[in-house]
């Protein structure tokens, strides 16, 4: 689809860590943003300080659902614990965002 007809993208902004604490609530949040999303979910990560398995599961389960309803959600800004967790489950490639690393990493 050409640029100037794509529809805008929704965009969620999760700034409490990603763990079991949190997950009920953040699969609420994320749920609810998805269905309201026309056709793109934009997801930062840029604030969230610890990320644990099912904050991990948490985002695998976005991908699948936003596939299954024809939709994307897309991983816009990763904090560095978001990016170390897809690193350690080499879930990069499968998971499709670009991953943009500070210089002072690099």
């Amino acid at each position: 689809m050409p640029a100037s007809k794509k529809k805008p993208a929704n965009r969620i902004t999760i700034s409490e860590d990603m763990t079991i604490y949190n997950a009920a609530a953040q699969k609420e949040q994320l749920v609810g943003a998805l269905a309201a999303a026309t056709g793109r979910l934009e997801i930062d990560l840029s604030a969230v300080t610890e990320i644990d398995t099912a904050g991990f599961q948490l985002l695998m389960l976005i991908k699948r659902e936003a596939s299954r309803q024809d939709k994307q959600a897309q991983i816009v800004a990763h904090s560095e614990a978001v990016r170390d967790v897809i690193d350690f489950y080499h879930m990069a490639a499968e998971f499709g965002d670009p991953l943009l690393i500070p210089a002072q990493k690099a």
